[in-house]
């Protein structure tokens, strides 16, 4: 690698992913290198040419147990074919996948069966990874982010007290825990044209089912029929009243925890000094869907962010004060 420009790759790493690209290729050559945008595990994300054919290199932080899901993900074809995975070094070697526009790739229809198989696929991979305690993580959060006052008024606290509803209510202890990706947000799920990939599995562990479904569903998912096609297709047709009721909820308090993290991002990039707007009025989906199309927001900035995060607590509020809301929550009992 030495006549390669990988000034972006920290020195300290730099053997041991000469080692590690010379065991996969039988050589440390590379054509070229650059550095890919990650996503919230603050890895360190390059797109490798070897050999005139692309692979991601991913660099984690070293872990003496680590996260073993994207092997058994790669296997089972969700995840991108796995040439190298050294866990205790933090490396891992994929293919690269050339991107097509999910929304382009499938019709809306088509889009709802596709996302719902894959995560069946997901969720039947036959694997036992610990993780933190879903209820105790979400009632830190939100007793975080009340306490730090960062985002205060009727509408923040009209949320909570909704949810504090959900926290007595919700079926926390589940005992069928399936192996959740815990994060199938738009920028974890790729197209090459043909299907969906799933990639960034630093946050799986075995989880509640319904968060993958509920996460996934909050970004693809916008009317009764396709939620309830996704249903269909995702328990191969043995939908009820209760499992469409824990979805349901489930659907709110992803919209809570993504508002929360959202607005944490938007005060952590906003210029020192500059006041947090506090308006909740006319910040929704649609507006802010709108605004994106038009090019007047970005994701890249604060002001995007922040939109972002009070359109995801006015959607959940608009939800939980729905008599839906209510009737779900009274099928629920942990």
């Amino acid at each position: 690698m030495e006549n390669t420009p990988v000034h972006f790759i920290p020195e300290w790493r730099l053997p041991a992913v000469e080692a590690a690209l010379s065991q996969t290729f039988g050589s440390n050559t590379i054509d070229s290198i650059e550095q890919l945008s990650g996503g919230l595990s603050g890895s360190g994300v390059y797109k490798l040419t070897i050999d005139h054919r692309p692979y991601v290199l991913k660099l984690d932080a070293p872990s003496v147990s680590g996260n073993r899901a994207l092997a058994l993900a790669s296997s089972a074809g969700i995840a991108p074919r796995l040439h190298f995975q050294d866990i205790s070094a933090g490396i891992t070697i994929t293919d690269f996948i050339e991107c097509a526009p999910i929304r382009t790739t499938f019709s809306p229809e088509k889009l709802v069966v596709e996302l719902a198989k894959t995560i069946r696929s997901i969720h039947s991979l036959p694997c036992n990874l610990p993780g933190p305690d879903l209820q105790e993580t979400i009632a830190a959060m939100v007793a975080g982010f009340a306490q730090s006052k960062i985002l205060t008024g009727p509408v923040v606290q009209e949320c909570f007290s909704h949810y504090a509803a959900i926290a007595s209510k919700y079926t926390w202890h589940d005992p069928q825990r399936v192996l959740s990706h815990n994060d199938l947000n738009p920028a974890n799920l790729l197209a090459d044209g043909n299907k969906l990939w799933v990639v960034d599995w630093d946050a799986a562990f075995s989880n509640d089912r319904y968060v993958d479904l509920a996460t996934a569903a909050n970004f693809f998912i916008h009317t009764e029929e396709q939620e309830t096609q996704f249903l269909q297709v995702y328990f191969d047709g043995g939908v009820d009243e209760y499992k469409s009721a824990r979805f349901y909820i489930m659907r709110q308090i992803s919209r809570i925890i993504y508002a929360i993290l959202l607005v944490q991002v938007a005060v952590r990039n906003k210029p020192a000094g500059h006041p947090l707007d506090q308006e909740m009025e006319g910040n929704t989906l649609q507006r802010f869907s709108e605004w994106m199309a038009a090019g007047k927001l970005s994701m890249a900035t604060h002001e995007g962010q922040l939109m972002y995060g009070k359109a995801q607590m006015n959607e959940a509020l608009r939800q939980m004060r729905s008599p839906r809301f209510a009737a779900a929550l009274g099928l629920l009992q942990d």
